[in-house]
């Protein structure tokens, strides 16, 4: 064998398939296995195989597991198994197992030819090399390495994709099915379910994006990567690359507030005197905040400064707005008095503004203006003079009404007889 040209092509299967020389090398080592039992070795025999790299010898043994009687079934346990109809299993619960001389050796035995050797361990008991192998044998060694290098390049595509969660990489629009999309991020393909694709974003074939590791599992097909384009550190990720002050650690983003699609709050902080933390995220002409924008299909994002003080940070938080005051209130509650002509900016449409800032901050939030504030704390004031009540005239009754009558019909007669008669 020409180990020159052997270890080239291991190096190269190793480069193509992204895993170790090692993990291939072990591989062929396991084929080598697999062929000598399939031509000289028997049904349970455990046969490992060594390739010597720079010879090109291989070397043979067999494994067997040393047990005692207290390790497998008795003969009558046996019986009760097959009748159990569970002869084909290996264990029970008790964890004894089924005694096969290829695969296992007594205790006793095992001490015969080595002394030192304990229960459980492996006795290995070195076999003939052989050089002539048969078709088959051929055939189930190159099943042996197909198999093995696809589940090893798997291993190797999980490892390096774990690694790689709550990151960001670069992707290609593969192909849409339904309503996931499917990226091309190198040696697989990730997907961005629907609820973590941005509202109103389009994809196409062959566009390039950067999208946010989300999780990555392991199933009988292989590693399974699971994107996002909506979750809120994938903004910070951004960040990371646009800005060196943030990845160097001397800007510190403290929270996030997204709502995919539409705006983004982004608290920020330095932790070096002298650098402006809201400067260095912006950038010269805001070309670096910008670059995060464009990224993310125009997304509207306001830089604010983080602060240890509660009254500040959410005076901060619901920038643009200015607020004039803050009031700490029970049960992690917040109200911020903010000038007349400033209440819809605090607010923001549909209460978009004041729902970031709240989760910006962690804290309830209730804006009112200063108008409403004053109205509250200064009631009307109160006149010290009573009240003019006009008195309403009394209407009289009708027995009063009929003696008046009366009394006037009296004087009229009265009058009457005082009047002097007319002479003739």
């Amino acid at each position: 064998m020409d180990m020159k040209n052997f270890n080239s092509a291991i190096a190269q299967i190793a480069e193509e398939k992204g895993i170790s020389s090692e993990k291939v090398l072990e591989t062929i080592e396991q084929a080598l296995a697999a062929a000598y039992k399939k031509d000289y070795g028997k049904k349970g025999q455990i046969i490992k195989a060594k390739l010597d790299e720079k010879s090109g010898q291989v070397k043979f043994w067999q494994v067997k597991i040393v047990v005692d009687e207290k390790m497998i079934y008795s003969e009558a346990e046996l019986e009760k198994l097959i009748e159990r109809q569970e002869s084909s299993k290996n264990t029970d619960d008790k964890g004894k197992i089924r005694f096969n001389s290829e695969k296992h050796i007594m205790i006793k035995e095992a001490k015969k030819i080595n002394p030192k050797i304990k229960l459980e361990e492996e006795l290995i008991i070195p076999l003939e090399a052989k050089e002539n192998y048969g078709r088959i044998a051929a055939q189930t060694a190159k099943q042996v390495i197909m198999q093995r290098i696809r589940e090893a390049e798997k291993e190797s595509i999980f490892e390096k994709y774990k690694s790689k969660e709550g990151g960001i990489i670069s992707g290609i629009v593969q192909r849409i099915e339904g309503r996931n999309v499917f990226f091309d991020i190198g040696k697989t393909v990730g997907v961005l379910p629907r609820e973590e694709q941005v509202p109103g974003e389009f994809y196409r074939s062959g566009q390039r994006l950067k999208l946010y590791v989300l999780k990555v599992e392991i199933t009988s097909k292989g590693p399974k990567i699971f994107l996002s384009r909506a979750y809120p550190k994938l903004v910070s990720k951004l960040f990371e690359l646009e800005v060196p002050e943030v990845s160097a650690g001397t800007v510190v983003i403290k929270s996030i507030a997204r709502e995919s699609g539409s705006r983004t709050k982004v608290a920020v902080e330095s932790l070096e005197e002298g650098i402006d933390p809201i400067g260095a995220v912006v950038g010269q002409r805001g070309t670096r905040v910008q670059a995060v924008i464009n990224e993310l299909g125009g997304e509207k994002i306001d830089i604010i400064e983080y602060s240890d003080d509660p009254k500040e940070f959410i005076s901060n938080s619901l920038s643009p707005a200015k607020v004039e005051e803050v009031k700490i209130m029970p049960k992690n509650t917040a109200l911020a008095v903010v000038p007349y002509d400033q209440l819809s900016l605090a607010i923001g449409k549909e209460g978009q503004n004041v729902r970031l800032a709240a989760k910006l901050t962690g804290w309830k939030i209730d804006v009112r203006s200063s108008l409403e504030e004053e109205k509250e704390e200064k009631p009307e004031p109160v006149s010290a003079k009573k009240p003019e009540v006009k008195e309403k005239k009394k209407k009289p009754s009708s027995a009063k009404v009929s003696e008046e009558q009366e009394e006037k019909k009296k004087l009229k007669i009265k009058k009457k007889e005082k009047k002097p008669k007319k002479e003739n």
